[in-house]
């Protein structure tokens, strides 16, 4: 599994981060960053719900 993050979408609110710690950070720029495209076991979960809950869709997770 993979995830994304579109740096035009992201508004930087830190939800993604906050959700899935292991998986996203927050990034200079103010904006969220995956840490690794590759999702870490166990935390598919984590970032598919941050990705839903993101408000501005700009997360994607793929498998």
């Amino acid at each position: 599994m993979r995830a994304f993050i579109n740096k035009e979408a992201c508004i930087g609110c830190g939800l993604c981060p906050s959700i899935a710690s292991d998986v996203f950070e927050m990034d200079d720029d103010g904006k969220a960053k995956a840490i690794a495209e590759d999702v870490p076991g166990g935390s598919e979960d984590a970032a598919k719900e941050a990705e839903t809950s993101c408000p501005t869709n700009a997360i994607s997770v793929e498998e």
